[in-house]
């Protein structure tokens, strides 16, 4: 009779250096590694051609010295405003939002979905982790002309970055037509507002 041993392996996770102190089975590991809350962030900044990466504490650098067109404004309740949303193309617009000792990511991004098909798609990010991001409620509207158009959800982490929001609908998504009932000569106002949430 012929006997066959299967090696097994137990391996530390490859950001062990770096805070993370599991230890998977070699399998497990390419899984837990896309995951992982200690592997490097990338730049949060969206069709950004930045490749910075770094450890979260360094994020907030990075942004206020690579990125200094971005815009911070205090306080939980702001208004992100938008200008020249009919320019042509695929445009981002990004904004940072302090509060609760935390810092967010606002952005609006507008992309072609097909030929001449737009859409506009709105979302907050924390800078922080997951279970950061769980702490935290943030809610878009647009008024104007006697009418309201409200998104409510929960932030997600930088880890995660605009375009899962985008891919899952997780965000306030609107076309065009929408856009132009609440703009005001071509710019668009979001009031964005943040909230903690009880655990």
């Amino acid at each position: 009779m012929k006997v066959t041993l299967k090696k097994s392996y137990m391996c530390d996770d490859q950001y062990a250096t770096t805070g993370c102190s599991l230890t998977l089975h070699h399998t497990e590991k390419p899984e837990h590694e896309d995951i992982c809350e200690y592997r490097p962030y990338s730049c949060p900044c969206p069709g950004a051609s930045c490749k910075w990466q770094g450890s979260l504490e360094a994020v907030m650098s990075h942004l206020m010295h690579a990125h200094k067109s971005i815009t911070t404004l205090q306080g939980e309740d702001i208004v992100f405003l938008a200008t020249d949303i009919n320019l042509p193309g695929a445009v981002d617009w990004v904004m940072m939002q302090s509060c609760f000792g935390h810092h967010f990511m606002l952005v609006l991004e507008k992309q072609e979905k097909y030929e001449g098909h737009q859409q506009f798609f709105a979302i907050v990010l924390l800078i922080g982790t997951r279970k950061q991001a769980e702490n935290f409620a943030y809610r878009l509207e647009l008024n104007g002309n006697r009418r309201r158009l409200t998104w409510e959800a929960t932030p997600r982490s930088i880890h995660d970055g605009v375009a899962a929001a985008i891919m899952n609908s997780d965000c306030l998504v609107f076309d065009p037509a929408i856009a132009h009932l609440f703009a005001d000569n071509g710019n668009l106002g979001i009031n964005v507002t943040i909230s903690t949430c009880c655990q």
